[in-house]
C-alpha cells in the first residue's frame, strides 16, 4: 500500500510539474508579445546605394515625399536667421537715470573741488549726455544672436507698437561710455573722470530682450515649416527593379515606410497584428523547448533550468521592446551578446548558440536593416560563445570581450564598404554602439553570479574558484592527508586530459577529482598513501571494520561537502567515484583467511550509485588508475599498460560505466591517455 501511495504522489508531482512547464512557456510568449511594439511591419528591406532587385514598387496611395534631417535642419536654420529678436523699451529709464545722475552730484561734488559757478555746467552737460544715450537706446547684445553676425536686426515693442531697428544704431554700455568720453573731451577744463564715474554708475538698459515673446515668435515659425517636399502620385513607380536607390530614391522610400505606418495604425486591424506576433513567438519559444525535449532532456525536466532559460530570453526581447519604445538613438546599444554568453556558461555551447539565434530572429522584425542587423549579431554571438569555450579564468572575459569588439569591427568594415563604396565617406562614429553594446556584455559575470544564487546552478567561475587549492576543504586536504591531497592533483590531471580529449567539461571533471577523497579526513592514517612510518592501523582490526572505514569516506566526503555548502553537481562526483564495486583487497582477505564463515558481500560494497555522466565515469576510471599505479615495483612500458587494460576491463565488466555515456572508441582514447601520462609521471623510457 505504501509503496502505491509512493507512486501515485511521484505521478502526481510528474503531472504538476508539467503544467507548471506549460504555465512557464505561456507566461513567457505572454510576456514578450505584450512589450512587442504593436505596428505594421514595413515589408521591404533598402539602403543607398543598392540595386533594387525586387519587383517594380508603385505606389498604392497618394503620400508626400519627408525632408531629410539635413533638409529639415537646413530650413529650420534659415528660419533662425529671419526671425529678428524682440526687445521691449523702458521709457521711464531715462528719467530715473538724469534724477539719480544729479542726486549722486549734489553728493559729491564739494569733495570734486567744483565750484558753484561751476555747478550748473556739470550738471547740464551730464544731464545732457544721458538724455542722448537713452533716446538712441541702451541695451546688452545677445551672444546667441553675435555668432551668427556682430550687429543685428531687432524689434523694440514700445507700448505694444514696434519699431525696426540694428544693434549698430543703438548703444552698449561700452559704446555708451566711449561716446562720453569722446564729448567730454572737448571741455578742457572738466574733470572728465568726475563725470564719467557718475554716468557710469547711472547706465541701466533701457531696452531689454524679451526671451518669451522672441521664443514664441521662433516657435510659430519652425512649427510652420513644411516636413514635406512634393508628393508622389497613386499609381507612380517609386522604385524601379534594377535601378540603384539614390538619395531620392531612398528619401521616396522612406516616405512611403512613414506613410504605411500611418496607414496602418489608423486602418489595420491591431488584432491581426497581435495574432501575427503571438504566431511567430509561439514559433520560437515552441522550438526551443523541442530543442530541449530532444538533445537536452536534462534541462527539459528541470522546470527550474527552463524557467532560468525563458527568463533570460523574456529579458532580453521585453529590453529591445522598451528601447524601441523610448526611441533609442541605436539599436545596437542593446547587449545581445549577453545571452549566449550566460547560456554558454551557465549550460552549454549548442543551447547557447541556438538561443541566441532565436532571439535575434525575433528582434529581427522590429529593428531596422533586419539582414544587416542578423549577420551583426549571429556572427557576433557565435565569437562571444567561442571565445569561452574552455573558460579557465576570469580573464577570459576582457578577452572574449576585445574578440567580440573585433568581430563588429570586421562586420562594421565589410557592410560600409559594400553599402559605401568608399572608406572616406564612413562614418566612423556609428561603431560607438557596438563598443558600449560589448562593454555592456560585461554585465553578464554578476548576472551569472546573480543566476547561480537564485537558481542553484553551477557555472564555470564557480569551477574555477573551486578548484583554486587555497580554497578551505582543500587547504585542510593538504595539511592533514597530504597523500590524497597529492592523489587527488594526480588524478584531476588524468582525468582534465582524458575529458578533454573525448569531449566533455573539463573543468568540471577537475573540480571533481580534487574534492572525491576529502572525506578521507575523517581518518586519513587508514589510507595507505598517507602511511608514511610503516604503521598500518587496519593490522588490529577485523576485515569488515576495515572495510566499512574505507567505504564509510564516500558517506564522509558527502556529509562534508555539503556542510561546506559545495555544490551537488560536485557531491555527485564524491558519491559515485567507487560505484558500486567491492574493497575487493580486503573481501578477498575474508574469503581466505575465513572460508568457511558466511560473508555478506554487501558489508565490504560500496553504496553507489555508479556514475551517471562522462565525467564521473572518467574520475572513476581515473581514481583507480592512480591509486592502483602507485603499487607497481617495476613501472615500465608494459606493466602500465597491462595495469591500465586490466583496470577499465574489470570497470567495464562490473558494470561500473554503463550509465555514464562513454563509448568504446572513446574508452581507448582514455586508456591511451592515462598511458601515455603514467609513463611521464614514473619517467619511463619509451623503447623504439
Amino acid at each position: 500500500m505504501a509503496q502505491l501511495t509512493s507512486t501515485r504522489q511521484k505521478a502526481f508531482l510528474r503531472k504538476y510539474a508539467l503544467y507548471l512547464k506549460y504555465v512557464m512557456i505561456v507566461a513567457s510568449i505572454a510576456v514578450i508579445v505584450f512589450t512587442l511594439p504593436k505596428q505594421a511591419k514595413f515589408r521591404y528591406e533598402y539602403d543607398r546605394g543598392r540595386i533594387w532587385t525586387q519587383k517594380d514598387l508603385v505606389s498604392p496611395y497618394n503620400f508626400a515625399i519627408l525632408k531629410t534631417p539635413q533638409e529639415i535642419e537646413s530650413d529650420q536654420q534659415a528660419a533662425r536667421r529671419s526671425i529678428t529678436p524682440i526687445y521691449q523699451l523702458d521709457e521711464d529709464m531715462a528719467a530715473q537715470a538724469v534724477e539719480g545722475y544729479k542726486n549722486d552730484f549734489e553728493i559729491k561734488w564739494h569733495n570734486a573741488g567744483i565750484n558753484e559757478k561751476q555747478k550748473q555746467f556739470y550738471l547740464q552737460i551730464g544731464e545732457n549726455l544721458l538724455k542722448e544715450i537713452y533716446s538712441k537706446g541702451l541695451l546688452s547684445l545677445n551672444p546667441k544672436y553675435q555668432q551668427v553676425q556682430q550687429n543685428y536686426p531687432i524689434t523694440i515693442l514700445n507700448k505694444n507698437v514696434a519699431t525696426d531697428k540694428n544693434t549698430a544704431d543703438l548703444f552698449t554700455k561700452e559704446k555708451a561710455m566711449a561716446y562720453c568720453s569722446q564729448q567730454l573731451a572737448a571741455y578742457k577744463s572738466l574733470d572728465q573722470s568726475f563725470v564719467l564715474d557718475l554716468i557710469q554708475n547711472r547706465l541701466q538698459n533701457n531696452i531689454r530682450y524679451d526671451d518669451k515673446l522672441t521664443n514664441r515668435l521662433e516657435k510659430e515659425v519652425l512649427d510652420g515649416l513644411s516636413q514635406t517636399r512634393g508628393m508622389v502620385q497613386k499609381g507612380e513607380v517609386i522604385v524601379a527593379k534594377g535601378s540603384i536607390v539614390n538619395d531620392l530614391v531612398f528619401q521616396k522610400l522612406e516616405s512611403y515606410k512613414k506613410a504605411f505606418e500611418d496607414n496602418a495604425r489608423v486602418n489595420g486591424d491591431p488584432r491581426l497584428v497581435l495574432l501575427g506576433q503571438i504566431l511567430l513567438v509561439s514559433i520560437v519559444i515552441s522550438l526551443l523547448i523541442v530543442f530541449l525535449y530532444l538533445f537536452r532532456k536534462d534541462i527539459y525536466m528541470d522546470n527550474r533550468l527552463v524557467g532560468l532559460i525563458l527568463l533570460v530570453v523574456t529579458a532580453m526581447l521585453a529590453s529591445l521592446s522598451l528601447a524601441i519604445k523610448l526611441q533609442l538613438p541605436n539599436l545596437y546599444y542593446i547587449p545581445y551578446c549577453i545571452v549566449p554568453i550566460i547560456i554558454r556558461i551557465l549550460f552549454d555551447t549548442r543551447l547557447a548558440l541556438n538561443i541566441h539565434v532565436l532571439v535575434i530572429l525575433v528582434a529581427g522584425f522590429f529593428v531596422p536593416n533586419s539582414f544587416e542587423f542578423a549577420y551583426f549579431e549571429v556572427t557576433a554571438g557565435m565569437v562571444s560563445i567561442y571565445s569561452i569555450k574552455n573558460l579557465m579564468r576570469r580573464g577570459q572575459f576582457l578577452t572574449s570581450a576585445l574578440i567580440i569588439t573585433s568581430s563588429y569591427f570586421v562586420a562594421f568594415l565589410g557592410i560600409s564598404f559594400i553599402r559605401e563604396g568608399s572608406l572616406s565617406s564612413i562614418d566612423w562614429a556609428d561603431f560607438v554602439p557596438f563598443v558600449v553594446s560589448v562593454m555592456l556584455t560585461l554585465l553578464a559575470y554578476p548576472l551569472i553570479y546573480a543566476f547561480e544564487k537564485v537558481f542553484g546552478i553551477t557555472s564555470d567561475i564557480t569551477l574555477i574558484e573551486l578548484t583554486n587549492t587555497n580554497a578551505p576543504l582543500l587547504r585542510e586536504l593538504a595539511f592533514t592527508a597530504p597523500g590524497t591531497f597529492q592523489h587527488s592533483l594526480q588524478v584531476a590531471n588524468l582525468a582534465e586530459n582524458a575529458i578533454f580529449s573525448i569531449g566533455g567539461n573539463a573543468l568540471l571533471v577537475r573540480a571533481g577529482a580534487l574534492y572525491h577523497d576529502i572525506g578521507k579526513l575523517e581518518n586519513p592514517l587508514y589510507f595507505i598513501e598517507n602511511q608514511s612510518s610503516g604503521f598500518n592501523p587496519h593490522d588490529k582490526l577485523p576485515y569488515e571494520e576495515s572495510a566499512q572505514i574505507i567505504i564509510r569516506h564516500v558517506s564522509k566526503g558527502i556529509e562534508m561537502a555539503r556542510k561546506a555548502n559545495l555544490p551537488d553537481i560536485l557531491t555527485d562526483f564524491i558519491r559515485t567515484h567507487h560505484g558500486n564495486t567491492r574493497v575487493d583487497y580486503f573481501f578477498q582477505s575474508f574469503l581466505k583467511n575465513f572460508p568457511e564463515k558466511f560473508v555478506n558481500e554487501n558489508i565490504f560494497r560500496y553504496p553507489g550509485p555508479i556514475p551517471f555522466s562522462k565525467e564521473q565515469g572518467v574520475l572513476m576510471l581515473a581514481d583507480s588508475v592512480e591509486a592502483a599505479s602507485r603499487s607497481l615495483r617495476e613501472p615500465n612500458e608494459k606493466s602500465i599498460s597491462d595495469l591500465v587494460d586490466r583496470i577499465v576491463k574489470y570497470k567495464l565488466n562490473q558494470d561500473q560505466l554503463k550509465d555514464s555515456d562513454i563509448t568504446l572508441k572513446e574508452i581507448e582514447t582514455i586508456k591511451t591517455i592515462f598511458k601515455r601520462m603514467l609513463m611521464s609521471i614514473y619517467h619511463v623510457r619509451v623503447e623504439y
